[in-house]
């Protein structure tokens, strides 16, 4: 596969992590002697099918610069730049990044992925790079809801209603897009100002269909303590480290 047809990998890591309520970025807890953002780049580490990575920081990251050096045995580049106040600014810097200094035309695929989530699957970032032959904008990877739903009553904690959980599933990433459009779309919702959750709400906002790729469980984001502690026991496991890098 020649380099024009090969995905890049954009990695918004602009974030401060507030719900951790720690001094460090998520992204820069460690686990098993390396940080988050380090086992989430190696994910993209050896796919045949990646071109390179943004990373996309914040202005103030003095962190990146501690393990920058870890990652020069990356078989693939890895650039940064500087992120915005929201995710869908720091992806729209990645973007331009792409546009301008790597010249990828409008048509070519993009994946999008949060720095901390780990713990994905090579098999998972395969069945995402399947659909690039199916007639859709894109796609994202997602897990089916299995539990039961809860709508609490607005400012309380009391019940309200329960929600079938019929056709609802739980949004992951990375999620994968032809940057042109998922540029437009972005564009299209800050002019309206429109909420951008995650890349597939900018171009379902744009009335574009998105297809769910099912994906494994385990591609946890690290948003919480009780998080950690599970990507610590994946990361640290033997037959689940050869799933990461297999298919």
């Amino acid at each position: 596969m020649n380099n024009d047809q090969k995905v890049w990998v954009i990695i918004p890591a602009a974030g401060i992590g507030k719900r951790m309520q720690s001094s460090i970025p998520k992204q820069y807890f460690k686990i098993d002697n390396k940080t988050i953002l380090e086992h989430t780049l190696n994910c993209f580490k050896s796919h045949e099918e990646i071109a390179g990575i943004i990373v996309v920081l914040n202005s103030d990251d003095f962190y990146w610069k501690t393990i920058q050096n870890n990652l020069l045995s990356m078989s693939k580049p890895v650039y940064t730049v500087e992120g915005g106040t929201e995710r869908s600014d720091s992806v729209m810097q990645g973007i331009d990044y792409l546009l301008m200094v790597e010249r990828i035309n409008n048509n070519s695929w993009i994946m999008v992925h949060d720095a901390a989530r780990p713990c994905l699957l090579k098999k998972d970032i395969d069945a995402l790079l399947s659909i690039r032959n199916k007639p859709s904008a894109g796609g994202i990877l997602a897990s089916p809801v299995r539990d039961t739903m809860k709508r609490a009553a607005p400012h309380s904690n009391n019940i309200s209603e329960t929600e079938s959980r019929d056709n609802l599933w739980h949004a992951l990433t990375p999620q994968l897009f032809r940057i042109g459009e998922l540029k437009e779309a972005l564009v299209h919702c800050l002019e309206k100002g429109i909420q951008v959750t995650d890349e597939a709400s900018a171009l379902e906002a744009v009335g574009k269909p998105v297809v769910l790729i099912e994906g494994s469980s385990n591609n946890i984001k690290v948003t919480q303590k009780d998080d950690l502690e599970i990507a610590t026991l994946l990361l640290t496991s033997p037959g689940f480290f050869n799933e990461i890098k297999e298919s």
